[in-house]
């Protein structure tokens, strides 16, 4: 599945500021959708590296006419840390939590609805500060399946797993991650897998010694990752370019049987 990244935010990576209006957002999620979405994930409150934090009051004020508005025609996740909010967006229509704190997981049981766990190394505002680990793949396996463990006992019933792709990561350590999902995916829930447009991909694609590519020019990178995660057991992918990635899954998941001589 495709998950089709929504950001109601003046500042994040890729986009902020470009869907921070409400009709702009609502209309991009359409547009995602009429792409091949299966799932928008709406987010108020950036996490890239360095941001700071965002009112209670305003992540709601900022996703909640989005979530409304777009749950009646795709499914919707609300990608927040905080509690009240991810309640909130519930309401409104949401019926997955997209969450970087891997702490949700009551809300959800008390929705019931599903639940993403994701590993990060820290705060958004500290993260990238020369993450360190003895063994990366084998932390974070152990963290989320601690988490997953957590989830189950508490009711949850669907609950994805993600690592956590630069999030408290080296590239390096993205990298490893990447090879070894079949760990993850030994875990035995539904992977999330969300390289689109990150710094790493940027780094990967300059020559020796230049700065990263810029956000527009990591399209390559982010449909090999989504192509490399799918085939090595990812159940979904988290993308900016929803129409790319949406052809790109399809070509790797077509059934040769099916497909027209």
């Amino acid at each position: 599945m495709v998950m089709g990244v929504l950001n109601v935010t003046p500042d994040s990576f890729s986009d902020g500021g470009r869907w921070f209006d409400h009709d702009a957002a609502i209309a991009r999620g359409l547009e995602m959708i009429a792409q091949g979405a299966d799932v928008v994930d709406v987010g108020g409150e950036s996490t890239r590296p360095g941001a700071g934090p965002v009112s209670e009051a305003e992540e709601r004020r900022r996703i909640l006419p989005v979530v409304a508005a777009l749950a009646p025609t795709v499914r919707v996740s609300v990608d927040t840390r905080k509690a009240a909010v991810a309640e909130a967006a519930v309401e409104a229509g949401a019926t997955l939590v997209n969450d970087v704190s891997s702490m949700l997981w009551p809300v959800a049981a008390a929705a019931g609805v599903g639940w993403i766990a994701m590993h990060m190394l820290g705060e958004p505002s500290t993260m990238q500060d020369a993450p360190r680990y003895d063994d990366v793949v084998t932390e974070v396996c152990d963290f989320l399946a601690e988490r997953v463990r957590a989830a189950e006992s508490g009711g949850v019933e669907e609950i994805w797993v993600d690592p956590g792709i630069g999030f408290g990561k080296t590239m390096n350590h993205n990298l490893l991650l990447l090879r070894r999902l079949d760990r993850l995916v030994e875990l035995g829930r539904p992977v999330l897998v969300a390289t689109s447009r990150k710094n790493f991909l940027g780094r990967l694609a300059a020559g020796p010694g230049e700065p990263p590519a810029p956000v527009g020019e990591r399209l390559a990178g982010s449909l090999a990752t989504a192509v490399w995660a799918v085939a090595h057991g990812a159940a979904m992918v988290r993308v900016h370019d929803v129409a790319d990635t949406v052809q790109a899954v399809r070509l790797m998941t077509v059934d040769p049987g099916m497909a027209a001589a």
